[in-house]
């Protein structure tokens, strides 16, 4: 089928392959595909598929050649990568140059390609994990967090003191302006009525609540802050506000008694199955924060140990990826369009840089996924379509379809062939334990 097929290198990933293809094939596409039109034709006076070859020629001349083009150039291109042995990422761009009946056809096609590389020892690697079991103080702090939602806030009539609530009225300014003046986006920052702040927190703004302690029902506080470099708002970093508060309220929290009763709050028999249940999930909960751990160690340490030139599509295509999801957490936190504006290069920088490990990542797994022949079987692919559509509360069918519809069946495929890699990589490792750095904190 070809005269000739040569390749040229543009860059380490992208190819330019020029492909010829012989006169007497191109003919013979023109041939078969005339053959194809001609059963189809319907022309005045002829019924279906018995108009005169000519005719139909001179009718469908165009289409007849686009679609031999059509059909040449992707037989081709194929056959030249396959001949080629050539991995190509997304879709060629081609240029044709020659094409016509009685004529060798002659296009070009720029491709990337994935990276050559060698892969670096991935077995043994060393990793380190926390010798860290759950503590009493640690059964402590989660239980705690378990009497928070129920906690009850009695008025009192006695100075405010840590641990208290505050209900205030407030009305802040900077430089000797209302501070929506020069944060015109802070409104909460500016004025509130009945707005709850619990001493000793170090909630709303940093040294805010501390100047409220002795404060009780009735009085007027002037409170100074120094908003810090990093503060939330930008236009206040740095700068000093005055803010004029009236004690509106003093609350005392209460924790309910941890029993039974309280046990069966949370669908426990008895405060001991409750406790047990509490262990339970903060070991769990330790032994996810460790694997996350050792994980991440390993792909740090894969990264560390091979560098090789990523393909700029793939790179600016997660570059996007990661971007998105950069403004999208912005936004979520509060973050508005004009300051995510200003910090559009920061993003980009960071988002590149992220965009490369991942694609750096996604090539190595896949190269040790081939050289130990780890695969993904249908099966796990419906199980994990099933679990999906589960937490979505999308019907499974339903729920395929539309992976397929967007092409995301290829997703969670990767998904999955990247997880088992990873696990590979864990169970292969050497892992050394070592004393926790600091004290037991909460695993979660």
């Amino acid at each position: 089928m070809f005269v000739n097929v040569t390749l040229e290198n543009l860059a380490p990933c992208k190819k330019l392959m020029r492909v010829e293809i012989e006169v007497q094939k191109v003919d013979e596409t023109f041939d078969s595909v005339a053959k194809d039109f001609q059963k189809e034709a319907k022309l005045p006076g002829f019924r279906p598929g018995k108009a005169p070859r000519d005719m139909v020629l001179r009718k469908y001349g165009k289409d007849i050649e686009e679609e031999a083009k059509r059909k040449l150039i992707s037989e081709a291109y194929k056959k030249a990568v396959d001949e080629k042995n050539l991995e190509v990422l997304g879709y060629p761009d081609i240029e044709e140059i020659q094409f016509g009946r009685g004529k060798a056809l002659q296009f070009a096609a720029t491709i990337e390609t994935a990276p050559e590389f060698e892969l670096p020892e991935y077995k043994g690697i060393p990793v380190k994990r926390e010798a860290r079991t759950v503590t009493d103080e640690d059964m402590t702090r989660a239980l705690e967090v378990l009497r928070q939602p129920h906690t009850t806030f009695q008025t009192v009539s006695r100075p405010a003191a840590n641990g208290d609530i505050a209900v205030v009225n407030y009305a802040g300014t900077s430089d000797g302006k209302p501070i929506t003046e020069i944060a015109p986006a802070a409104k909460r920052l500016s004025e509130q009525k009945n707005f709850w702040i619990e001493i000793g927190a170090n909630a709303f703004i940093p040294g805010f609540a501390e100047q409220l302690v002795g404060a009780q029902a009735g009085d007027k506080r002037t409170v100074n802050i120094d908003f810090p470099a990093n503060f939330v708002t930008p236009e206040l970093a740095c700068k000093r506000g005055t803010y004029e508060v009236e004690i509106v309220e003093v609350k005392e929290k209460g924790l309910p008694v941890l029993d039974d009763a309280f046990a069966q709050k949370y669908g426990a028999e008895n405060l001991e199955k409750l406790r047990e249940g509490v262990r339970r999930d903060l070991d769990n909960e330790l032994k996810f924060k460790q694997n996350k751990s050792i994980r991440g160690q390993l792909i740090r340490s894969l990264l560390n140990r091979i560098n090789f030139e990523l393909p700029e599509t793939a790179v600016a295509h997660e570059t996007r990826n990661v971007v998105y999801d950069i403004v999208q957490e912005n936004a979520k936190r509060g973050v508005s369009r004009d300051i995510i504006e200003q910090q559009k290069e920061q993003i980009y920088s960071a988002a590149t840089n992220s965009a490369k490990e991942r694609v750096k990542v996604a090539f190595l797994l896949q190269k040790i996924a081939e050289k130990e022949e780890i695969k993904v079987s249908q099966e796990e692919i419906g199980q994990r379509i099933h679990t999906m559509a589960g937490m979505y509360q999308i019907p499974p069918e339903k729920f395929a379809k539309d992976l397929q519809a967007r092409n995301g069946l290829i997703e969670i495929y990767d998904q999955i062939m990247n997880e088992k890699v990873i696990d590979f990589l864990q169970q292969n490792a050497r892992i050394e334990k070592i004393r926790p750095e600091a004290p037991a904190t909460n695993p979660s």
